[in-house]
């Protein structure tokens, strides 16, 4: 099985700051017709998201599976399906108190994708990672798969340096990161990558 690995946060929804809220989960312009052009192409879709505000206390895992929910809820009523969706509830390595241990799942650790494959069958040599931060970016190539770069919504301030794990596309959205994906699966080729423009930030 192939599979689209995507961030949640920025990049399926609009990352208000630690949504705890299924109120708060306003989908991002363009992300369900390009998870729907994924299901169409036969693409399992896998979110992968870092979650820190269960570790912080800002809200509940229950809380973090209703905004799942909520997620895709919405994406469904435009015809777009996730298959399956992976989280990490930990704190980031720089923040972690003394002797918590650091985990192996949080992004830019491939942990998550990982997890996934075994589960789910995933080949991650023919799969890929679509985010919107370098750390995304990072998993993506530690576990082995293709990256596509998509601006996060809002946009992140500075903009990120992407020279330590450089994407394969910086796509201008997610149904443009979804044509350039299915694009080379079937010419075997990719792309020139899209204008700073269209994708960087």
């Amino acid at each position: 099985m192939k599979a689209v690995f995507v961030d949640r946060d920025g990049t399926l929804n609009v990352n208000t700051g630690y949504v705890g809220d299924p109120a708060d989960v306003v989908i991002v312009p363009h992300a369900a017709r390009g998870v729907r052009a994924l299901n169409d192409a036969d693409f399992a879709v896998v979110v992968v998201s870092n979650q820190s505000g269960i570790a912080r206390g800002y809200f509940t895992d229950a809380q973090a599976d209703a905004v799942d929910a909520r997620v895709r809820e919405l994406l469904a009523a435009d015809g777009a399906r996730i298959d399956a969706m992976y989280r990490c509830p930990h704190w980031p390595a720089d923040e972690r108190a003394a002797g918590v241990p650091e985990c192996d799942c949080r992004k830019p650790k491939p942990g998550l994708l990982r997890a996934a494959a075994a589960d789910l069958g995933i080949e991650l040599a023919l799969s890929w990672m679509v985010g919107d931060r370098l750390l995304d970016m990072e998993a993506g190539r530690a576990a082995g798969c293709r990256c596509v770069l998509v601006p996060g919504v809002p946009p992140h301030q500075p903009a990120e340096d992407m020279s330590k794990a450089p994407p394969d596309y910086r796509a201008r959205d997610l149904a443009d990161a979804a044509r350039f994906i299915i694009d080379t699966q079937h010419t075997g080729t990719q792309r020139p990558a899209a204008s700073p423009r269209a994708g960087s930030r």
